[in-house]
């Protein structure tokens, strides 16, 4: 016979709707506290509750531990961000868009026929003789913080000054072949627009002038650097820097020489080119990070030429046993279109001491030419 809490009779031991069924099953704590379904208590139910159970919506304290934390966690790193927004050099104030580069270039015009020198050693008995050679002669003294710059940016910013002068004087593609792809990668892309107006449709108006952003010359000239980068003798000095507009101010003032063959056979006569370039560069945080590069001011002198061909677009140098075609230019004070300082100046070598990066007062290989009244200052 059956009872309360008997199986029916007839019905297998453990049959399903017994109470055997559940007796393996253990509701642990953990269980009951994670099931969604809670029956009210007693008292709730005298209360008046409406309905025997309820649905549980909160989290797990565990799920409700680590939702906590991670909020939290996201908080600090946001709040961190905005701190190094605000703080960190390198999302400092960029110092405005780059201003265009101005540029004003001076032929040399030698006073007869420039001379051959030896192929073997050409710089022997000038100048250049005591310069260094390439890459070596582009130096700086120790870098130390400047206004809001730290000494790391300084010493970022002299190591681009030095691959920009490298990639711009001395490498061989640049300066014999026309190819300025690497000297337009160092530059900030503010002045990308204006370097390649200066390159493809370069003028005499004192911002497009190639030569003022490069030393190249004429690839239809064929020229060939005896002995390539090794063939070029370099002396100067980069300033320690000051700060301006919020942005990072070096001069580099330096003289190159070119033992420079022109086509022909191996025999054909060596002869010097010399190049004085005073350049200002800028830089602002946002440069140093992306290794950029800003071109503010070029000064150049460059002979032996001709007064009369121009140097906005190439050098055309004179080779050994030429001459210049004409003397040297006048300055025209009624055409408003032309640079007020020389057109051209003379070719000189007096004032041979040399310039060096321990003492940028001393004179330099290449005398500057003269300046007309009112006009900028030279080189």
């Amino acid at each position: 016979m059956s009872g309360p809490g008997n199986p029916p009779e007839g019905a297998p031991e453990g049959a399903p709707g017994g109470d055997d069924e559940y007796r393996s099953v253990v509701f642990d704590e953990s269980f009951v506290r994670a099931a969604r379904i809670q029956e009210y208590s007693a008292r709730e139910r005298l209360d008046g509750a409406a309905r025997a159970v309820r649905i549980r919506h909160a989290l797990p304290r565990s799920l409700a531990r680590q939702a906590f934390a991670l909020i939290l966690l996201l908080a600090v790193a946001f709040g961190f961000a905005i701190y190094m927004g605000v703080r960190h050099p390198y999302h400092a104030d960029s110092g405005g868009p780059p201003p265009p580069l101005a540029v004003s270039v001076t032929p040399l015009v030698p006073a007869g026929t420039v001379a051959a020198v030896s192929a073997a050693d050409p710089f022997a008995g000038s100048p250049a003789a005591a310069y260094r050679v390439g890459t070596d002669g582009i130096q700086f003294q120790g870098a130390e913080r400047v206004g809001g710059f730290a000494e790391s940016e300084v010493m970022q910013a002299f190591a681009t000054i030095k691959d920009y002068i490298g990639e711009s004087s001395l490498d061989p593609k640049a300066v014999t072949g026309g190819d300025v792809g690497a000297v337009r990668n160092l530059l900030d892309p503010g002045q990308l627009d204006q370097f390649e107006a200066s390159v493809t449709r370069p003028s005499g108006d004192g911002s497009h002038e190639a030569t003022g952003w490069l030393v190249r010359f004429d690839p239809a000239e064929h020229l060939q650097l005896v002995g390539g980068e090794n063939g070029v003798r370099v002396d100067g000095y980069v300033t320690t820097g000051q700060v301006k507009d919020s942005a990072l101010e070096i001069t580099a003032d330096h003289t190159f020489v070119y033992a420079l063959r022109g086509p022909g056979k191996p025999a054909t006569p060596v002869s010097l080119f010399t190049v004085r370039r005073r350049m200002l560069f800028r830089f602002s945080h946002q440069d140093l990070q992306q290794r950029h590069i800003q071109v503010v001011d070029a000064q150049v002198a460059a002979g032996p030429l001709s007064c009369g061909e121009g140097a906005e677009g190439y050098f055309r140098p004179i080779l050994a046993g030429g001459h210049a075609v004409g003397g040297i230019g006048g300055v025209n004070p009624f055409a408003k279109d032309s640079p007020v300082g020389p057109v051209c100046a003379p070719l000189t070598t007096a004032g041979s001491a040399s310039l060096s990066p321990q003492d940028p007062a001393r004179a330099t290989a290449l005398t500057p030419p003269p300046t007309a009244p009112g006009s900028r200052s030279s080189l």
